[in-house]
């Protein structure tokens, strides 16, 4: 049975990019992360849109959109918040972790 956890976090900016991509796609507002190994740091964080929430996955919700990770990679990620931020670089989601003892330039990898 999937779980409402309060250890991770969907923000509002991510939220609501999550939703208005959901719109144009016209799938569910559910945004998976997962975690692999790989990238220049160890793990690498993956990011993709679900179309249901499986038994085993921890959820984050915000305005009715929901963060979902499954429950390997919720040790690797607990307790961190996923944004969506826009900068000079480009637009993306950004995982802020507090487990990474370091991460790459990019964002996209973190090593424990």
């Amino acid at each position: 049975m999937a779980t409402l956890a309060p250890e991770i976090i969907l923000t509002p900016s991510a939220a609501a990019r999550v939703a208005a991509i959901a719109v144009k796609q016209g799938k569910p507002a559910i945004l998976r992360l997962s975690v692999d190994g790989g990238g220049c740091s160890g793990f690498q964080y993956k990011f993709g849109f679900a179309d249901s929430v499986e038994s085993d996955d921890v959820i984050a919700e915000h305005d009715g959109v929901k963060l979902v990770v499954d429950s390997v990679s919720i040790d690797l990620v607990r307790g961190c918040a996923v944004d969506y931020v826009e900068s000079l670089a480009g637009a993306a989601f950004k995982v802020e972790n507090p487990n990474a003892a370091s991460g790459c330039g990019c964002g996209s990898s973190f090593s424990v």
